[in-house]
């Protein structure tokens, strides 16, 4: 699995994730329970994983819908 997005965003986080179901990319969100420990502060960023196979896959969907900017370096 490789990471290509960190945010805190969920509404940011809802779309991307229906980019890649949209796709057929095979998707992981990941710390999306720290909020119970960290007190609903929005601090701890959740992390968006795909498949390293669909990787650059992931990031051309990403990039066409205009989210390139969020996304992290490989």
């Amino acid at each position: 699995m490789e990471e290509i997005v960190r945010t805190n965003d969920p509404v940011l986080i809802s779309y991307i994730e229906a980019l890649l179901t949209e796709a057929g990319v095979i998707h992981l969100v990941l710390d999306t329970h720290m909020s119970v420990l960290e007190g609903s502060l929005g601090m701890i960023q959740r992390r968006i994983l795909v498949d390293t196979d669909q990787s650059a896959l992931a990031r051309m969907r990403l990039t066409e819908a205009g989210l390139g900017k969020e996304l992290r370096t490989p």
